[in-house]
């Protein structure tokens, strides 16, 4: 007996050869065009929901743009001679970037970090031939971001042809994202609402600023966690990685968010747990802190709203925090459940957050105490 099968219908060799990605000569093109993926219920309330950049498909994450952008402009303006050593402070996701870039343009690359780092980053980093560095002891004021900033310091002096990219003051860092926002608007044509985790503020200020010149009504909303500083409130300690600081980098643009959350641990594992088991598709501390906000704001706002959230990177190296039973039930953040609504204050200094909170009035702290402190001389001038 004789079988049909279907077949599908072929198409032109230039209809194929136009949907085919070019090949790629250099790490570098592996970067950027990375997907956007509709996230709705049941991790949101049904008929609403929200987009999100998944910059996880990048090799080693969001930051791989900016190293690549930072790397080139440097070496452009001849700020990083040929073959000269890299040497920076990280978390993980910029020392993965930075490895990609060393490899691109043929520069060894040195990468100062902290316990809190996980051991998959540092295999991997080491792998991909980042030499890696390891502070032991928090600075007393400013953590464990201070002490790494100044361990790149005694490297520098080491290495006296070194080029430091200084993430959290480059104004590079900030450039290098505009593609990412230029990769949104043709994804989706419109845009409402940018939510966006906030740590070097390279990120933020760099998708939200060249967004808002395509949507003038575009509202930016920040997301920090608890115990950051960067918003106003007091340093603490903080498990979660790649989101929040306890310096003030000067990359944040204040002036572009419409308002802020924090989002504290257990909040961000729940959120990241629930994504990856109803969407197959999450990451760590950033994203379900992100997602969290995200969730609560496209079942808020209006309904036409269009909701993007950006996810920083994916899953694979929170496997031992975010993904491990062990490790969140030693530190109190499994079994919970967030509240449905974050609590609300007018302004950051009204007191210190320990959950999901909002607030809708955004200031740069460092030039509020500025002006606090020259008030007084000012008031004894007139009089």
């Amino acid at each position: 007996m004789n079988q049909t099968i279907p077949t599908a219908s072929l198409a032109a060799p230039a209809q194929i050869f136009a949907g085919a990605k070019r090949p790629m000569h250099t790490p570098a093109g592996l970067v950027g065009d990375t997907p956007v993926l509709w996230i709705g219920a049941p991790f949101t309330s049904a008929g609403r929901g929200f987009w999100t950049k998944l910059e996880g498909h990048n090799p080693g994450g969001i930051k791989d743009r900016t190293a690549l952008h930072m790397l080139r402009a440097a070496r452009e303006r001849g700020q990083l001679l040929p073959g000269a050593r890299i040497v920076e402070s990280t978390s993980g996701t910029l020392g993965l970037g930075l490895a990609l870039a060393g490899a691109t343009y043929g520069h060894p690359v040195s990468v100062v970090t902290d316990p809190g780092m996980e051991p998959l980053m540092t295999g991997l980093l080491t792998a991909y031939g980042a030499e890696v560095h390891l502070v032991d002891t928090p600075h007393p004021t400013g953590g464990w971001q201070e002490a790494r900033r100044r361990r790149v310091e005694e490297l520098l002096a080491v290495h006296p042809d070194a080029w430091c990219p200084d993430q959290y003051n480059n104004p590079d860092n900030v450039a290098a994202y505009a593609p990412l926002a230029h990769e949104l608007v043709a994804q989706l044509g419109r845009i409402d609402t940018l939510v966006v985790s906030v740590g070097t503020g390279g990120h933020s200020a760099g998708i939200a600023s060249v967004l808002r010149g395509f949507f003038p009504r575009l509202r930016v909303v920040g997301v920090d966690t608890t115990g950051s500083t960067i918003f106003g409130q007091p340093a603490a300690p903080r498990l979660m990685r790649g989101l929040g600081s306890s310096i003030h980098p000067r990359n944040v643009a204040y002036d572009l968010f419409d308002e802020v959350h924090w989002v504290a641990a257990p909040e961000a594992v729940w959120a990241a747990r629930r994504l990856a088991r109803d969407h197959y598709a999450t990451g760590g501390w950033s994203v379900g802190a992100v997602a969290l906000v995200a969730r609560w704001l496209a079942c808020t706002l209006p309904a036409e709203d269009r909701v993007v959230a950006v996810f920083p990177d994916g899953p694979q190296r929170y496997v031992g925090t975010v993904f491990n039973d062990a490790y969140c039930r030693e530190h109190g953040l499994l079994d919970y459940q967030p509240a449905d609504e974050p609590d609300m204050i007018a302004r950051s200094s009204d007191r210190i957050v320990t959950r999901w909170t909002r607030c809708t009035h955004v200031i740069d702290p460092l030039a509020t105490a500025t002006s606090h402190a020259a008030a007084p001389t000012l008031a004894g001038a007139v009089r």
